[in-house]
């Protein structure tokens, strides 16, 4: 599968979950490569630094932020991996566009703020004009960064908000806002490689890949 991790806006968390899909597939005996078509390239040195400590399994990673790079260099290479997860936006721009053009997949990562409510109408925007080029993208809406407490309001409403939004499916699968997420990823390594385990980390985020890949 090919799968696109990104959001116009910035600040939602993509690549975290970027990253961590990609170890988590890997690490479910996948062959993956993961892409990271932004600037800033932080996906790329965290899988760096997972390389250089030495942790298995090892992940492929390039870092493409010129969209027709990117775009040539996924068509020419994707018959080599299993699972291809694509780490692109933070602004409505040509990575992202071509990113959406070659995904089976496109999940878009949202925080339960009004700023990144009201951007998720931008993102929406993109994908629909992206499926009026293509077929068969599918859009998930996930929740990231959600408040802890069970029965939160801000979670609720941004919930039922994101499910209005037709260009997206909501995917019933939020990661709450922790520490382990942040702090694994910047190491290059999962939530379930750490030497002290979250495991209500693990947990959802295991729902959440469970979901993605069992769902296409």
């Amino acid at each position: 599968m090919i799968l696109l991790v990104g959001n116009t806006k910035g600040g939602v968390g993509k690549t975290t979950l970027a990253v961590q899909i990609a170890i988590a597939r890997a690490r479910a005996g996948k062959k993956v490569w993961l892409v990271d078509g932004d600037p800033q390239g932080s996906s790329a040195s965290a899988i760096q630094y997972r390389a250089d400590a030495e942790v298995h399994p090892e992940i492929a990673c390039s870092l493409f932020a010129d969209g027709k790079q990117l775009r040539q260099q996924v068509r020419l290479q994707k018959e080599a991996f299993d699972d291809i997860i694509m780490d692109v936006g933070g602004r409505d721009n040509a990575a992202l566009r071509a990113g959406l053009m070659l995904a089976d997949v496109a999940l878009v990562p949202f925080a339960p703020m009004s700023l990144d409510l009201w951007a998720m109408h931008d993102m929406a925007k993109v994908v629909e004009e992206v499926n009026g080029e293509r077929d068969g993208l599918i859009a998930y809406a996930v929740m990231n960064q959600a408040e802890p407490r069970e029965r939160s309001a801000d979670n609720a409403e941004a919930a039922a908000a994101v499910g209005e939004i037709e260009a997206f499916q909501y995917l019933d699968a939020p990661l709450v806002k922790r520490k382990a997420f942040s702090s694994s990823t910047g190491a290059g390594l999962g939530v379930s490689e750490q030497s002290s385990v979250d495991q209500k980390a693990v947990t959802e985020l295991d729902r959440l890949v469970s979901r993605v890949f069992e769902e296409k």
